[in-house]
């Protein structure tokens, strides 16, 4: 009898723990102070004057009374580890998280303020001080509201949203490469609606899954969601827009009918090679915005129908674990090398690179730069829901087979989080070439990159689900 009391004490002591599960939530304005400012998302420099709609950089801390973690979600287009590494530290020191059981990430929005230098976009100190301050301030925010809450958590499927964006084509449509090279067999983003399709050349995942918050009496704290879509965009020339990952947060709300304290996310998933267009059948073109607001509007309406259908506990333990591993960088040749030189010293405007010279420059970047780079892996699990962490562009089959192989019933995963590594394309696409392939500081892990990481992934996964 005695033996019997023991264990109902332990067991009831661990129920105990995981029923203080307390959760709070902040939305933090990352918008820039003063404009103009540049833009990051395309090939060459843009400027903005104005926001269209607001940045921020939303957060969520859940502590079930053993470990405390938080996720952080910045309206930005790519954010550097050194940023979120300083944002990290000064959260931590203000609040007692752990810096390795925080968890950064950028949405990938096109239309964000430049926060790291990448091909022609320079540096921007003012703003990447201001940005790593409100990241900071998000996570202290948010760890001040915690509250008791109960969690729960389901996936709904939103499948005629995202596209594979690398197509084998008909040999017309193919042309050379930036490397002078007519060798690749795919192309990102073909011509629509025309004859030149063949098939695309990999996979989507349709999914989305997502983490609902709320108070013990059923008051909505927050909704953390993830979809493998790139970005949307059609937004006004000169404008910054969070794009539908800012959309979705502010249309959940509405559908929750919740105060301003609510904080709705939404992070990138696998979607490195996906995008919104329809390549069969293409849509008409859509007024500024409209596309956005039409994406968002369907994932909000499939969150919100799903939201009286799941099972709510406030009994959920947390579990993270952190890893760094060392990866290789791809180097240019010597041929490549060389061909770089000529291409970037006879530039007619060093300012406005053409693609060739462009890819010229990015060749001798890499050929200086050190020939392997740290990364870091993080894996968090909420009950039998598990979010996997990876600082790049990761390709939706990739995610798809961390998601098949992982111990956990339900599992997504958040790309270009806690830094930015590049596309995540698989060995078997880097051997179709194409631009996510293409040789650059927005691609430049090595060939066997993804092989790694996932297998390092499901090492995580295990660990966690052990625990």
């Amino acid at each position: 009898m005695r033996h019997l009391l023991i264990v109902v004490a332990v067991l009831l002591g661990c129920r105990c723990a995981s029923a203080s599960l307390r959760g709070g939530a902040a939305a933090i304005d990352i918008t820039p102070h003063k404009f103009p400012v540049l833009m990051l998302g395309s090939f060459q420099t843009r400027g903005a004057t104005a926001a269209h709609d607001r940045l921020h950089a939303r957060c969520l801390v859940l502590d079930d009374g053993e470990t405390r973690v938080a996720f952080v979600i910045c309206d930005n287009c790519l954010i550097p580890r050194t940023i979120y590494d300083e944002a990290k530290a000064i959260a931590s020191k203000r609040t007692g998280i752990p810096m390795n059981q925080i968890l950064t990430a950028a949405t990938h929005t096109h239309t964000s303020p430049v926060a790291m230098q990448l091909g022609q976009s320079p540096r921007d100190p003012a703003y990447e001080k201001q940005l790593t301050k409100q990241i900071a301030e998000a996570i202290i925010v948010a760890n001040k509201r915690l509250g008791p809450v109960e969690l729960g958590w389901s996936v709904v499927a939103v499948p005629d949203e995202v596209s594979n964006r690398r197509w084998f084509v008909k040999p017309a449509a193919m042309g050379t490469n930036p490397f002078g090279r007519g060798d690749d067999r795919v192309r990102m983003n073909p011509p629509r609606g025309t004859g030149l399709l063949i098939r695309p050349a990999g996979p989507v995942d349709p999914d989305v899954t997502f983490l609902s918050v709320r108070t013990l009496d059923g008051k909505p704290v927050s909704v953390l969601a993830n979809y493998g879509l790139h970005y949307v965009g059609g937004v006004e020339a000169g404008k910054l827009s969070a794009d539908y990952f800012g959309e979705f947060a502010r249309q959940i709300a509405n559908r929750l009918d919740a105060d301003e304290t609510f904080v709705g996310i939404m992070s990138n998933g696998a979607s490195g090679d996906v995008n919104n267009y329809q390549f069969l059948n293409p849509r008409p073109r859509a007024a500024p915005y409209k596309r956005i607001a039409a994406v968002a509007s369907k994932i909000a309406d499939r969150v919100h129908a799903e939201q009286s259908r799941i099972r709510f506990t406030a009994d959920a333990s947390l579990r993270m674990v952190e890893q760094e591993i060392s990866l290789g960088v791809r180097k240019p040749n010597a041929a490549d090398l060389k061909r770089a030189r000529e291409l970037f010293k006879s530039a007619a405007n060093p300012e406005r690179l053409t693609s060739e010279e462009m890819y010229g420059q990015e060749s001798i970047r890499l050929h200086d730069a050190p020939p392997t780079v740290r990364i870091k892996l993080q894996t968090v699990s909420c009950g039998d829901l598990a979010i996997v962490a990876i600082p790049c562009e990761v390709f939706a089959e990739i995610g798809l087979e961390i998601k098949r192989r992982s111990p956990f019933k339900t599992t997504f995963v958040i790309g270009l989080a806690n830094g930015y590594n590049g596309y995540l394309p698989t060995p078997k696409q880097h051997a179709l070439g194409g631009y996510e392939t293409w040789r650059s500081g927005w691609s430049y892990l090595e060939k066997e990159a993804s092989t790694i990481i996932t297998k390092k992934t499901l090492e995580m996964l295990d660990d966690i689900h052990r625990q």
